[in-house]
């Protein structure tokens, strides 16, 4: 099928090239189309036309078993297991440079250039809170909303409906939405509570994302 979602991951092992093995052993069974190395170096392992398996159990604004419709970048990062750093400057530059040219190959929109944790959030943490999200979106990969302001009067049920709205999988624990969606969008703060600054960004990030059928 059309490829119309990016997803990006961290390496989560103790170095590029130990990444870079793992991905190429078939015994692993796991893949992606591409790695980025910490100094920007670019690697392609799997042809664009073709699945690679990144993503696992998976679900996004109403679609499930995403490697069969999108793109995997493997960041190379240790990530939270192996001691999780920001991510060098000539690295993200990398990202956006490959993310620009798959948006031009690809009908990806920009509300379905996603992270691993959004897509996997009751297992997975990546690309993690020090990632450069803001900086892709004012490159023109992903979004990024204007000064939201805060919701004081918010409930956790309107926290629930923002997040199915913006396309997060609604059967999951909301604290545990919650927490994905602040490792994204409010990394200052990653502890799963609907306070009013978290729903003031829900409502702000929810009125980007146009809606789907569920």
């Amino acid at each position: 099928m059309p490829v119309d979602i990016l997803l990006l991951h961290y390496t989560g092992m103790q170095s590029g090239a130990a990444a870079i093995a793992r991905l190429r052993d078939p015994e692993a069974r796991v893949s992606s189309h591409y790695v980025v190395e910490e100094d920007g170096a670019v690697f392609r392992l799997v042809p664009e036309e073709r699945r690679a398996w990144h993503a696992g159990i998976s679900h996004w604004r109403g679609r499930s078993g995403l490697n069969d419709r999108s793109i995997g970048i493997e960041i190379v990062n240790p990530g939270h297991e192996w001691g999780y750093r920001p991510f060098p400057a000539l690295q993200m530059a990398a990202v956006c440079d490959l993310c620009l040219g798959i948006l031009g190959r690809h009908p990806i929109a920009a509300w379905d250039v996603v992270g691993h944790s959004d897509v996997a959030p009751d297992r997975k943490q990546d690309p993690g809170e020090f990632f450069d999200w803001q900086g892709l979106a004012a490159n023109g990969v992903g979004l990024w909303p204007a000064a939201p302001g805060s919701a004081p009067g918010g409930t956790e049920a309107d926290a629930a409906a923002l997040l199915a709205a913006i396309g997060y999988r609604p059967d999951l624990p909301l604290p545990l939405l919650l927490s994905a969606f602040q490792r994204r969008w409010r990394p200052a703060r990653v502890d799963g509570l609907a306070d009013a600054e978290t729903l003031g960004l829900l409502a702000a990030v929810a009125a980007l994302h146009p809606p789907f059928g569920h």
